[in-house]
């Protein structure tokens, strides 16, 4: 939705509103159906029942070149990347936002995410563009009243997760209307004002933008198979084969056939094409406490002062949307990039994920994981091979934050 002030009045019908679709992808489902065209019907229809404008806007090149090459390009190397935090960052809060601001002459944009920020309505409509300096340590003096990203009232539909990676200047001028609310009162508003075929639509699922799909059927029309072997963790045994590496990531169930008990990935051999597996979903070999991100993206400031000052800081993080945070210590890199030591081991890591920070209900941002510490198994077996062998990214025994290879 695109949002511009109506005169100087802040009432609930104060507002100028125009509904905008956006279209990301353009292909048919697995059952020959464009999922876009039905959820571009159900948007137009929600603006004729409001009686505001409707626009659509259609970022498909854009989706293909910044978020679903970047989504194929991490597969093939093996990791587990999260497009949904990519569109948010490249089309949602960039491509949209500036058609938004620069085309339409909206003050504000206004999406549906549950998320909040430190700025209330009013303060967001008195925003104005201002370019965020580069460089990793800027100015703390250049941009007065860094806007914050905070959790949203509905701790289990909370969604900066996906929005950890937004800029400064796009979250200026957002408004989350449903940042204070629960999913069942937002049900009941859209009852209210006869928006029926919109509450019953399913919740979105799958690939940004692309749905819920078979994975590997999907993926396989884009990749290359590179065969390769299912392997034992304890005793090298051969116990089956697949069609590619990239295909599952660590903590997944191997499909494995003629197996009686469940195995799952453990770690993936780039240089061979194999995947490790080991039994039981709580396999020492699933588990991990240190990891290492690329340069953050940090939301209000760059990075915080806390981290910059005592090149530590203690805070939360997760790896997946609504897991449970993790306490970690934070180490500050000359280079922007973070060691994440968590408190307690936490189970599949994987390598391409984005390690999302918090710290009392703020988003603080998000880096993306490019190293691995070694398993608990690893450990407890004194071995001094790596585990993950991807491009180059495990960090052996003996690394450190204080003392680990650089990036």
């Amino acid at each position: 939705m695109r949002i511009s002030k109506k005169a100087v009045t802040y009432a609930k019908n104060g507002y100028q509103v125009t509904g905008v679709f956006m279209k990301n992808w353009d292909s048919l489902d697995e059952h020959g159906v464009c999922t876009a065209d039905k959820d571009c019907e159900d948007a137009y229809r929600v603006c004729q029942i409001l009686d505001i404008p409707f626009h659509q806007v259609s970022y498909v090149k854009e989706y293909w070149n910044d978020v679903f090459s970047d989504f194929l390009n991490e597969y093939e190397k093996g990791r587990t990347p999260n497009p949904d935090i990519v569109c948010n960052k490249h089309i949602k809060f960039s491509c949209f936002f500036n058609y938004a601001v620069d085309n339409l002459g909206a003050d504000a944009v206004a999406t549906g995410h549950y998320a909040r920020t430190s700025l209330e309505d009013e303060e967001v409509f008195q925003q104005k563009h201002v370019k965020r300096p580069e460089g990793l340590f800027r100015n703390r003096f250049e941009i007065r009243n860094v806007v914050k990203l905070l959790q949203a009232a509905d701790s289990f539909k909370d969604q900066t997760f996906f929005l950890s990676q937004v800029s400064q200047d796009a979250l200026r001028r957002t408004l989350f209307p449903l940042g204070g609310l629960t999913k069942d009162f937002v049900k009941k508003i859209a009852a209210e004002n006869r928006l029926h075929h919109v509450l019953q639509k399913k919740e979105s699922m799958g690939i940004c933008f692309v749905g819920k799909r078979n994975f590997e059927n999907f993926i396989l029309q884009y990749l290359q198979p590179r065969p390769g072997k299912f392997i034992s963790i304890e005793d090298n045994k051969v116990l089956g084969t697949h069609k590619g590496w990239f295909l599952y990531t660590l903590g997944q169930r191997a499909n494995i056939g003629g197996l009686r008990e469940p195995w799952y990935v453990v770690e993936k051999d780039g240089v061979r094409g194999d995947v490790l597996v080991a039994p039981r979903t709580d396999h020492p070999a699933l588990y991990r406490d240190l990891l290492r991100t690329g340069r953050v993206h940090w939301v209000a400031e760059e990075p915080p002062a806390a981290l910059v000052r005592d090149k530590m800081m203690e805070c939360h993080f997760r790896f997946r949307h609504q897991m449970a945070l993790v306490p970690c210590v934070l180490t500050l890199n000359q280079d922007g990039t973070v060691w994440v030591t968590a408190v307690k081991a936490v189970r599949a890591l994987a390598l391409g994920q984005f390690a999302v920070f918090y710290k009392g209900g703020e988003c603080l941002g998000s880096g993306k994981i490019l190293r691995l510490g070694p398993s608990a198994y690893t450990l407890q077996k004194g071995r001094s091979r790596p585990d993950v062998t991807v491009e180059g990214s495990s960090i052996g025994r003996g690394d450190s934050p204080g003392q680990g290879p650089t990036l």
